[in-house]
């Protein structure tokens, strides 16, 4: 079925949109009128839309970062197109993106929240806010994250006894095949976990796992083809089974996360917190008993900032684990590379943070699996706080800008092999590892990830602890060819569903 055919069958398989067609249709000219007025000043250009639809059938809904690597071929690194009748500029390469939000962070710094972000937080939390509330909490996380150890000794610790619980986990497969995803999930779940409520949890326990479940399913379909045409056309398919799932697993979020907001304030200590709740809690309190007007502190905003961090801090670290896991049962001539230098350094001791400076090629390998991986290939979409002449192009206020991410971590005057699996790419001639600048799978600017130093130093700890006790191969039967690294669908970009092998090296 084409992709018009598609649309067609959304817009009509429920009598309610129905009406809302035959209205849009009525304004059919004067959107047509917009699309078409020339502006006295100069725009970013790109693919004529369609009224109404933009430029919707030029777009692979499913993976529309493609789409839009391919457009900026023809139109440049800074273009226009449109999402049904939202305008949206697209920022291509690392010069464009790097201008847009390091040089120009104010102007581009502003977060464009499209309706599911809406319904998911109704700009409360971290991820989908803007102004003065956004400005507060984001502080107020970093400074918590930092008190509680995040990138130091102290988390350090949180995370090595956390390797230590997936490592007995894994041995139970006993080298047989098995999926990585939920082991690799509850690990790192576990890690944002002891930070925000000051205790990890089992893996068993229901509660955490539904938790877990529910954050990476609604991850995946967020990115998926019903759910951009709802951010396009929310008045005509709201309707949509993946919204109602995506809003039915947020209401057990809340239920989840409120209960056990109100165990930790019931064993409250005002002078001792032990996570980022308890921190909040005391805040809201002071700020209460001061009388303040006002505040940022309030349940909504603790709810939010709870569940951002928990869903940003599960998924994103997990797929690049389970990326370069498999990507080492792919490649087995790279895996005896880093199984050699890990054996050769630290032998059979618990890999340390400070070891990370003396495997040069490991840490390479890490930052090349985030490269390749490619996790959030269009960054969270930035708005433009005012209007800005950028690159020669007036882009108005209020303009969602797409940072092209993915066009950053592989562009072709930039990475010397962008298409391959290229641990060299982070090696100078001596065989230390370096610092590239067009490396940013983290973003960048005001809105890049307030966890990526915990990100770093969990990525490298459970990789090099899961690769010192273990072999990963393919499934018997399958060739290291047949691994298929074709990502799946989502808004982050997951490994297509597959199993693997965990030989133990002890």
């Amino acid at each position: 079925m084409s992709l018009l055919e598609d649309f067609v069958a959304y817009l009509f398989s429920s009598p309610t949109t129905l009406l809302g067609v035959v209205a849009l249709l009525l304004t059919l000219f004067l959107v047509s009128k917009s699309f078409t007025s020339q502006e006295f000043r100069r725009e970013p250009p790109g693919p004529r839309p369609l009224p109404l639809l933009g430029n919707l059938l030029q777009l692979d809904l499913k993976r529309p970062y493609k789409t839009l690597c391919e457009l900026s071929k023809k139109h440049g690194s800074v273009f226009t197109v449109y999402f049904g009748t939202n305008k949206v500029v697209v920022l291509a390469g690392y010069k464009a993106v790097k201008e847009a939000l390091v040089s120009n962070a104010e102007e581009f710094g502003d977060r464009d929240i499209a309706p599911i972000f809406y319904d998911l937080n109704e700009g409360h939390g971290i991820l989908f806010a803007n102004g003065e509330s956004w400005k507060e909490l984001r502080r107020f996380a970093i400074t918590t994250l930092k008190d509680f150890g995040m990138g130091k000794r102290l988390s350090e610790e949180k995370v090595l006894e956390e390797c230590h619980h997936l490592i007995q986990v894994i041995e139970k497969h006993e080298g047989k095949p098995f999926d990585t995803t939920r082991p690799l999930n509850h690990a790192t779940s576990n890690i944002i976990s002891a930070i925000v409520y000051g205790s990890r949890f089992e893996y068993n326990d229901p509660r955490f796992k539904n938790m877990v479940r529910r954050a990476n399913e609604s991850i995946r379909i967020v990115g998926s083809a019903p759910i951009q045409l709802y951010n396009m056309f929310p008045r005509m398919v709201g309707w949509i089974k993946d919204r109602q799932l995506i809003l039915k697993n947020l209401a057990m979020t809340v239920r989840d996360v409120k209960e056990l907001i109100i165990h930790l304030k019931e064993t409250l200590d005002p002078h001792i917190c032990r996570g980022l709740v308890d921190c909040f809690l005391i805040r809201k309190q002071k700020e209460e008993d001061s009388c303040v007007m006002d505040t940022h502190y309030n349940e909504n905003n603790l709810i939010f900032t709870v569940t951002n961090l928990f869903s940003a801090g599960t998924d994103t670290t997990a797929t690049t684990l389970r990326w370069g896991l498999l990507l080492m049962a792919k490649y087995p001539h790279i895996q005896d590379q880093v199984q050699e230098e890990l054996s050769r350094v630290i032998g059979s001791r618990q890999v340390q943070v400070d070891d990370r400076k003396n495997l040069p090629y490991t840490d390479a390998v890490i930052h090349e699996t985030q490269r390749l991986a490619n996790i959030v290939p269009m960054a969270i979409p930035h708005k433009t706080s005012q209007d800005v002449t950028f690159q020669g192009f007036f882009i108005k206020k209020g303009t969602t800008v797409l940072p092209l991410l993915t066009s950053v971590l592989a562009d072709e005057s930039e990475w010397e092999s962008p298409n391959s699996f290229n641990p060299s790419h982070f090696l100078d001639k001596e065989g230390k590892c370096i610092r590239r600048d067009a490396f940013m799978p983290f973003s960048a600017g005001r809105r890049a990830c307030l966890g990526e130093s915990l990100a770093r130093m969990e990525l490298f700890l459970f990789f090099t602890s899961l690769l010192q006790h273990f072999r990963f191969t393919p499934p018997p039967g399958v060739t290291e060819d047949e691994l298929d690294l074709t990502p799946a669908v989502g808004f982050t970009l997951n490994p297509s569903p597959h199993e693997l092998c965990a030989v133990s090296r002890q």
